[in-house]
């Protein structure tokens, strides 16, 4: 293969790596940024809600003008973006400045991944796509599972969030430098017609209203939040939004000189439309994997400054999957790396709440998580969305993996809430537990939610009550209502992937059905 199409590659995976670490290097200095700035933690919080707002409104206009002016042009506007965007948030000098940075930032962030699929997909033979879109597939999954912990090395030696943000600089510099001399565009299309400005509009108001009114959902009263007014406006709307944008590209379709944003014709095609379902679900799993470090801080009791550590064995394995998932599909295809996917993430999630009491076993349980959703991760998902294609390449992906981010925003929301609904069950566990034990109590609980869910604070205080009976009731307690907790969760997360196996064997008889009818 020759140099310069391995040392583009090269350069997408770097900007992949440093695109998906900034997206999780954050939560590491969420409450470093709340202080420094002075807001509440609901205005923290829009530090993340932004960026993905960002990203959900840039990666459909991104892959699909990648499709039309070239994708060495857009890399190189999405890394002069992020660039841009991580030197204003390292300057921003009130929070309204530093949110409107992010923003930039997320713009360009959010069509790396899509970019990079996209050129190895144009540019690579097809009995090598697999291996190169499991390196960036690769570069993504230890990124987004080790950004916590780099996000907090970085605060830890340098003791300022700024450098989170500075860091990105020189390789953004770097990138746009090799980039303008070594990729070369694949060759294109040469008809150029005019830009579908009204969908571009329609999508992007309705993606920002429908990823807003996921913002407003609760895990504890999910239910109730969906009747809540601010959810049914903003959801309502966005659903409102996209059924015109249907109409408005249904017929621009029809228009010749205008190039419909949406793939109108791959819609219509039941394979391409199982291939969105998977990537929505397989966002779900990948939201799962947020919540590990947690569960063993609370319910292995490893120290919080060292349970994320831990998760490095899973983000080397979903490095590892992700290379394997790739030579999977290039040798066998799409359809059996998806199985041996979603068949190991059904295992390693059972096994958590049916199995894991200590750490060794919690590493077992999380690297056959890892690899899972590492197969999952670049290549699979990215070959079904762009097989039939043609010169649309860049919109096929960004749709799927437009629905990958809305599987990844909503389900942390449900996941959250199996722990927080665990915890209003404290009172009433203590409360048997002591009554078994002929003790008397007096008082009542409040129900820890939210923020005041500090596991570590509250076994802390349980700690210093003298009588060991108590103290033993108490702890054990907690330790119950954590596990009930994320044994919902991570049953859940087997519910989820078990969808997706379903999925896959459903899509592989739709394939199967497509080939008897071609032939």
């Amino acid at each position: 293969m020759n140099r310069r199409l391995m040392g583009s590659v090269v350069l997408f995976c770097i900007g992949v790596f440093m695109g998906a670490l900034d997206n999780g290097i954050i939560s590491a200095a969420l409450t470093t940024l709340i202080d420094s700035f002075d807001v509440t933690a609901t205005w923290g919080s829009w530090t993340v809600t932004i960026y993905t707002l960002g990203m959900a409104v840039s990666i459909p206009i991104v892959g699909k003008t990648s499709d039309k002016y070239g994708i060495k042009k857009l890399f190189l506007i999405e890394i002069f973006l992020f660039g841009l965007g991580s030197l204003l948030v390292a300057s921003s000098f009130n929070f309204g400045m530093f949110l409107f940075a992010r923003l930039i930032q997320s713009l360009g962030g959010g069509g790396i991944f899509i970019i990079a699929s996209s050129y190895v997909l144009k540019s690579f033979p097809v009995e090598k796509q697999g291996g190169a879109l499991g390196m960036l597939g690769a570069m993504h999954g230890i990124a987004s599972v080790l950004g916590p912990n780099a996000g907090s090395f970085i605060l830890s030696v340098t003791g300022s969030w700024h450098w989170l943000f500075l860091i990105n600089i020189p390789i953004a510099v770097i990138l746009l430098i090799l980039g303008y001399k070594v990729i070369r565009d694949p060759e294109m299309d040469g008809a150029v017609q005019r830009t579908d400005w009204a969908g571009i509009g329609l999508l992007s108001v309705a993606l920002l209203c429908l990823m807003y009114s996921f913002t407003l959902l609760e895990g504890v009263d999910l239910l109730e939040s969906m009747a809540s007014p601010g959810f049914l406006l903003f959801a309502g709307a966005g659903v409102v939004l996209l059924i015109a944008m249907g109409f408005v590209e249904r017929r621009m379709e029809a228009v010749r000189d205008v190039d419909p944003l949406l793939p109108v014709a791959l819609l219509r095609d039941a394979s391409y439309r199982w291939t969105l379902v998977l990537a929505l679900l397989s966002g779900a799993v990948l939201a799962s994997v947020i919540f590990i470090p947690a569960y063993i801080e609370q319910y292995l009791g490893v120290d919080r400054n060292l349970s994320g550590y831990w998760v490095t064995p899973l983000a080397i394995a979903s490095g590892v999957g992700a290379g394997a998932g790739g030579a999977v599909v290039d040798r066998r295809g799409p359809i059996q790396a998806l199985l041996v996917a979603t068949v190991l993430t059904v295992i390693g999630f059972l096994l958590f709440p049916l199995w894991v009491t200590n750490l060794w076993q919690m590493v077992v349980a999380s690297c056959l998580v890892g690899v899972g959703f590492g197969f999952m991760l670049g290549a699979p998902i990215n070959v079904l969305a762009a097989e039939k294609a043609g010169n649309q390449k860049g919109i096929a992906l960004a749709t799927s993996s437009l629905l990958r981010q809305i599987g990844m925003t909503l389900a942390p929301t449900v996941y959250a809430g199996f722990i927080a609904r665990s915890f209003l069950n404290l009172e009433d566990t203590i409360k048997k537990k002591m009554e078994d034990a002929n003790i008397p109590m007096g008082g009542s609980m409040a129900h820890p939610s939210g923020e005041e869910m500090d596991v570590a604070a509250m076994q802390e205080a349980f700690d210093k009550i003298p009588d060991p009976t108590v103290r033993e009731i108490l702890s054990s307690s907690l330790h119950e209502v954590i596990e009930t907790g994320y044994s919902g969760l991570f049953y859940a997360s087997t519910t989820v992937a078990v969808a997706m196996l379903l999925a896959v064997i459903l899509l592989g008889l739709v394939r199967r059905k497509g080939v008897r009818q071609e032939a």
